[in-house]
This record gives structure tokens, C-alpha cells and sequence, in this order.
């Protein structure tokens, strides 16, 4: 039983590591300062600065305002996933394995990255270009 102690306690350091982590990442990407990002989210900069520190961990609700304001998941901020943009549900159509895969790369592309292939594929899929 003290082996799983261990490992849950291993597990929980690995995750706090990782918040702490892609928190910092995320708000320097930004180019949010401590305060900048305390303002956004509401709360005061010593919290920004306690979590990035890992002294604290942030409530749930500070963590989903955290990921709105980086166009992020909570997932991503607490370590549970790489992909960096926001996961969007699907559920209109069964995709196969190619079509999911295809989502996934699609989701870490960023607005402008988007917009440039949407545009790409309505080119090649307009009669006009076809031959």
C-alpha cells in the first residue's frame, strides 16, 4: 500500500509540475505580465504569482477563465493533454480514424493557420479548379 501512496504522490507532483509549467509558458506567450493576467482572470497578482511558484493551485474556476483568456483547455494548463488549443466537441458526424486524425491536427492550428486551409480546401473542392 506504501508503493501507491508513492505513486499517487509522484502523479500529483508530475501534474503540478506540469501546470506550473504551461502556465508560465501560456502567460509569457501571451505576453501577460503577473498583474496583466491577474486583471483578466480576477485575482490579485500574488495569486498569479503563487501558482506559477507552485505554493498554490489555482480553483477551477480561476483555471477555466485562465484557459478562455489563452484560447487554451484546462486539460492543456493542467498537464492532461498537448494540445495546446481547446478541445471542440464533435458530434454531428462519426468520424473514421483518418477523419479524426485530420480534426486532431486541425485543432492545434492556430485562427490564422485555419482560416489559410479553409480557404485551400474550398479552392480545390470548387468546380472551377476542377478538371
Amino acid at each position: 500500500m506504501l508503493f501507491a501512496d508513492n505513486r499517487f504522490q509522484l502523479l500529483q507532483l508530475s501534474q503540478k509540475v506540469m501546470y506550473v509549467k504551461n502556465l508560465r509558458k501560456l502567460r509569457e506567450a501571451h505576453n501577460f505580465s503577473q498583474q496583466q493576467l491577474a486583471e483578466q482572470v480576477g485575482v490579485a497578482q500574488s495569486q498569479i504569482h503563487s501558482y506559477e511558484a507552485g505554493l498554490y493551485e489555482p480553483a477551477i474556476e480561476t483555471l477555466k477563465e485562465m484557459a478562455s483568456v489563452f484560447e487554451t483547455s484546462v486539460d492543456y494548463i493542467i498537464g492532461n493533454t498537448e494540445v495546446v488549443r481547446p478541445i471542440e466537441p464533435v458530434t454531428e458526424y462519426s468520424l473514421n480514424r483518418i477523419e479524426k486524425s485530420l480534426v486532431d491536427c486541425f485543432r492545434q492550428l492556430t485562427h490564422v493557420q485555419r482560416t489559410n486551409l479553409s480557404a485551400f480546401l474550398e479552392a480545390i473542392i470548387d468546380p472551377k479548379y476542377v478538371k
